[in-house]
């Protein structure tokens, strides 16, 4: 079975869901508005400039997982499905999940993001298959700390290597789409590497190697 591989952040989606996250609770007053506002954004320039400090970045993002009630973290992400995730579900995305659905392909999506915030968007975009960065769970609760290999750079070839062998799969003929610099090392692996709006450093490497270009945006 051939593979269809997809970043999701600013891939499939028109944004950054992790980002969009923590800019949610600050709106919502759940998180200060004003220091964690500026200490997220710092961290995500980071990850645009390619220097992200991974483990640094989950201490700071999933503490309110910890220190949150269950049913009140799926009220919050329902929420945030509706307000600021739906709008940035992009057209050309879903023509582009459908067509490789419709060609018989095992759609992944792989994703620095954790998993908490990713579930629910991969359910929404008709993914089943979802490889992302690990939330530890000790019962029902978060503990605030991230488990397994994080699913970023060269995890995210660790971590679908795995996967593959799990299933009894490989990357003979697969397609991996993604905007960013920092999946270079999957996108090397892949049968058919596509940079999506990608940014100026993988645009550039895109252009170079002869990678196909591609815009989901409208």
């Amino acid at each position: 079975m051939r593979l269809a591989l997809f970043d999701l952040d600013n891939t499939l989606l028109g944004g950054d869901s992790d980002h969009a996250w923590g800019d949610y609770l600050c709106a919502k007053g759940i998180l200060d508005p004003v220091a964690y506002k500026q200490r997220n954004d710092e961290f995500y320039q980071d990850y645009l400039a390619g220097k992200l400090d991974l483990q640094a970045y989950l201490s700071f993002s999933l503490e309110i997982l910890a220190v949150t009630e269950p049913a009140q973290l799926k009220q919050w992400h329902d929420a945030f499905m509706r307000e600021c995730i739906e709008p940035i579900i992009l057209p050309k995305a879903l023509a582009l999940l459908e067509e490789h659905r419709a060609a018989g392909d095992r759609l992944v999506i792989i994703t620095a993001t954790n998993r908490f915030v990713t579930g629910p968007i991969a359910a929404r975009l008709g993914v089943e298959t979802l490889l992302a960065t690990e939330c530890e769970m000790n019962g029902d609760r978060y503990t605030g700390r991230s488990t397994d290999v994080p699913c970023f750079r060269e995890g995210k070839v660790t971590r679908l290597e795995r996967w593959l062998g799990e299933n009894g799969l490989n990357l003979e003929g697969s397609y991996f789409y993604s905007d960013s610099m920092n999946d270079m090392p999957l996108l090397e692996r892949v049968a058919h590497p596509v940079a999506v709006d990608p940014d100026p450093v993988l645009h550039g490497e895109a252009m170079r190697r002869g990678w196909k270009v591609i815009s989901l945006r409208e």
